[in-house]
């Protein structure tokens, strides 16, 4: 009786699953303390029900990981390109200043980390894991700063060099990064109240009843999501924004396939560069969503997009994205490489504890704490973490610091393209057994380190090594308050 199965329902059966997952925990974040003191996002709830489902459960009924894989990776590159095309009003020479030192603030712990990475994936290499791959240490810094779409698309890639499972090693480091993000974020904010990181005045009074359950209340003042920019009866909003997002994902994917020819052509490293460069479509997926929107913009007839139904369109693949990510993690994969996973994760997640106020408190001129805090959530989860963060103390977001991060971030994916390129280079290192091209890309980690470091003298001027034993350094006044 398979005639009924003329049709493949497999994606709509893993949709259904992370849907049914992200309600469940909507409800449990509505309903449970827990959840809203430490505000844990929804997907990252949704994916800790699916983990355990899709691992032990559905493989019984013929279900496997694979599908949440895929979309997750799809999900990423739509991602980028509704981010790409929001239109936003330019004010980016008010805050040059501020835009840097945002990018360094978020390349250092790129530099940090990846340098950590690596040297530890050598010495485990040479000690207890004769049998890891170089390029290991790079999962830490693609599921900490990047994030889980970008680690598991990067990590999967690697499967035709192969090195299997690295796909679920960088969602594993992308999950701890989320848990890191949301309990360690929650303690940084108590922490610095308590500590007068942060003045009174500054905060937006916290208003302590307030449960952030995620959810509006009945007769709450509801915010406007999006708004139309075409007639429904012509075609609808959504369809016209979505088409455009769409249609954007399907020139990357014939902008690469012209790419991997060209690369062809040049031989065996080209065809080797173009595999590398399917993992990280969603890189091309943001410039080609940036060709789009300049091309409109050139044309004048950029009023049609509308820029919080591009949000609400990034949004929800972030959501299903994330939700997909964490259910795909390969748990027999993880206990394999747990004892490495665990060093990785405890060395980066120190470094970001402790680097992250030290930079800010010295680079900042304004909202140091604010911006500390979104910093903080950008390099262990997402922007969606950061935001939530920065939302606890800024919940109107009336400072500066949300919308100056949207100018920085263009600069700092800018600035991050060598280093996702260079990560060719230790996959290259385990294929060919030449040492050599791993210790090309620890180079250019300390390149970037360096290009961090100068920056920060330049930024923070006298301040820079001022109360070496103080990770936050107060204004110029070291008096404790107790």
């Amino acid at each position: 009786g398979e005639r009924y199965m003329n049709f493949n329902w497999n994606t709509f059966i893993d949709l259904g699953m992370i849907s049914a997952a992200l309600l469940l925990a909507t409800l449990l974040r509505a309903k449970v303390r827990f959840f809203q003191k430490y505000l844990i996002p929804n997907a990252l709830t949704a994916g800790l029900i699916l983990l355990p489902l899709y691992n032990f459960v559905f493989p019984h009924v013929g279900i496997t990981s694979a599908g949440l894989g895929e979309l997750a990776y799809h999900l990423l590159g739509i991602s980028f390109i509704a981010m790409s095309l929001r239109t936003t009003r330019s004010t980016a020479a008010v805050g040059a200043h501020r835009h840097f030192s945002t990018v360094v603030a978020l390349l250092s712990q790129f530099a940090l980390q990846v340098l950590a990475g690596l040297l530890l994936t050598l010495f485990f290499i040479s000690t207890f894991y004769p049998d890891l791959y170089e390029p290991f240490g790079y999962l830490l810094p693609l599921g900490y700063v990047q994030g889980p779409g970008q680690a598991f698309a990067i990590g999967e890639s690697w499967t035709g060099f192969g090195i299997e499972g690295a796909g679920s090693v960088g969602l594993t480091f992308a999950a701890i990064g989320f848990i890191l993000a949301t309990f360690g974020g929650v303690f940084l904010i108590n922490f610095g109240i308590r500590r007068g990181w942060v003045s009174r005045e500054e905060l937006t009074p916290l208003n302590e009843s307030r449960v952030r359950t995620g959810v509006y209340p009945r007769n709450a003042e509801r915010p406007v999501g999006s708004v139309m920019t075409t007639e429904s009866e012509a075609i609808d909003t959504m369809t016209f924004n979505g088409g455009l997002v769409l249609a954007g994902y399907f020139l990357t994917y014939l902008f690469l396939n012209f790419l991997t020819w060209a690369l062809g052509l040049v031989g065996p490293l080209g065809e080797e560069l173009a595999v590398n460069l399917w993992g990280v479509s969603f890189i091309f997926a943001a410039l080609v969503g940036l060709a789009m929107k300049h091309t409109i913009q050139a044309l004048r007839v950029d009023h049609v997009i509308d820029t919080r139904t591009m949000n609400r369109i990034s949004g929800f693949s972030v959501d299903i994205m994330v939700t997909s990510a964490i259910g795909a993690i390969s748990l027999v994969t993880v206990s394999q490489y747990w004892i490495p996973i665990l060093v990785l994760a405890l060395v980066g997640a120190t470094l970001t504890f402790t680097t992250v106020p030290f930079i800010a408190s010295r680079i900042f001129t304004d909202h140091k704490f604010h911006r500390m805090l979104l910093i903080f959530g950008l390099s262990t989860g997402t922007l969606s973490t950061g935001l939530a963060l920065l939302r606890v103390i800024d919940p109107g977001f009336e400072t500066p610091v949300a919308t100056d991060y949207t100018y920085a971030a263009g600069i700092t994916f800018v600035f991050a393209i060598p280093f996702i390129l260079s990560i060719s280079l230790p996959v290259r290192a385990f294929v060919t057994g030449n040492i050599m091209f791993f210790w090309i890309a620890v180079a250019v980690a300390v390149a970037y380190f360096i290009f961090v470091f100068i920056s920060y003298l330049v930024l923070a001027k006298g301040k820079a090594f001022a109360g070496p034993r103080h990770v936050w350094l107060r204004h110029g006044r070291e008096e404790h308050q107790a």
